[in-house]
């Protein structure tokens, strides 16, 4: 059990805890024993989307969503977490980071249903942060509308990040996307044709792609969508609405993949229908590692 309590008095009395904390963190390797890791992602709430399935404020009580994150962490094949600042210092201070990896969101400036929603610019972490507190990876999600000229801004500022994540050496998780405006909201084309075209893109962002690690979501045909790059793909669980054993077997076939190195899941394994955070954990990493390690 988290105490929120004591994070609010820390936060408010001794804000210095939070860079000691990360200055002490005991880190590990990016790949440790298999080539798949398994992520936690939380940096959904910095873009105003608190929903999962049809309810649209799940995820707006800060100690459900810690208690949610720490019992998936403490599971056996949780390799590490995604999320904004506040999220991660949280969990920080909880004592929750220690060895595992931490991934830190860089652009959640495109608001859920605002105007301005495709223009996703930098609002929280930049690459010199993440290297600066020894995070291990920087995720960007990148939307590419064609009738949006915002996109351009957002293709520029995405280019910047990986050429500057990999001048530190650090992953650059490129989160693309084909979209369009429908009816004033955004609509991500998930397709096959348009994912591979969205993978596209982004591999040729910033002076280089060595340490670029696509970040793409699970549709039809995925055998040819995973093989349109050889970049390392990571697989996005999103927030599924089907029989949960039919999508973990989708996940499952496409993690055979030589380009398939895991999963990044957040609602799906935080709010399953059955409210075992525990149990839909255990079964993912059991997909990703192939038996849940110790």
């Amino acid at each position: 059990m988290i105490d929120t309590a004591h994070l609010a008095d820390v936060r408010r009395r001794d804000p210095s805890a939070v860079a000691a904390a990360w200055a002490t963190r005991r880190r590990r390797p990016l790949l440790d024993g298999d080539d798949k890791i398994l992520i936690v992602a939380a940096d959904h709430m910095a873009r105003g989307a608190l929903g999962v399935r049809d309810e649209p404020t799940a995820m707006s009580s800060r100690p459900d969503v810690l208690e949610r994150l720490a019992i998936a962490l403490a599971r056996p094949g949780v390799d590490g977490v995604l999320g904004t600042p506040d999220v991660l210092e949280d969990l920080l201070l909880a004592g929750l980071l220690e060895e595992k990896l931490v991934i830190g969101s860089m652009n959640r400036g495109g608001l859920q249903g605002a105007t301005f929603e495709l223009d996703d610019r930098l609002t929280a972490y930049t690459a010199q942060d993440i290297a600066d507190r020894g995070l291990d990876g920087g995720k960007m999600l990148t939307r590419i509308c064609l009738d949006d000229p915002g996109t351009v801004a957002t293709l520029e500022q995405c280019a910047r990040n990986v050429t500057e994540l990999a001048a530190h050496e650090t992953m650059a998780m490129v989160e693309p996307f084909w979209s369009v405006g429908v009816d004033g909201r955004v609509r991500n084309q998930l397709d096959p044709d348009s994912v591979i075209r969205s993978m596209q893109v982004a591999s040729g962002l910033g002076a280089t792609s060595a340490y670029t690690w696509l970040k793409v979501p699970v549709v039809d045909d995925m055998d040819r969508v995973l093989e349109s790059t050889t970049l390392p793909v990571l697989l996005l669980g999103g927030d599924p609405t089907g029989n949960p054993q039919d999508v973990y077997a989708t996940w499952g076939r496409a993690l055979k993949a030589p380009t398939a190195a895991g999963l990044v899941i957040g609602r799906a394994l935080l709010y399953p229908p059955d409210g075992d955070v525990a149990g839909a954990v255990d079964v993912a990493a059991e997909l990703v590692h192939g038996g849940i390690r110790s």
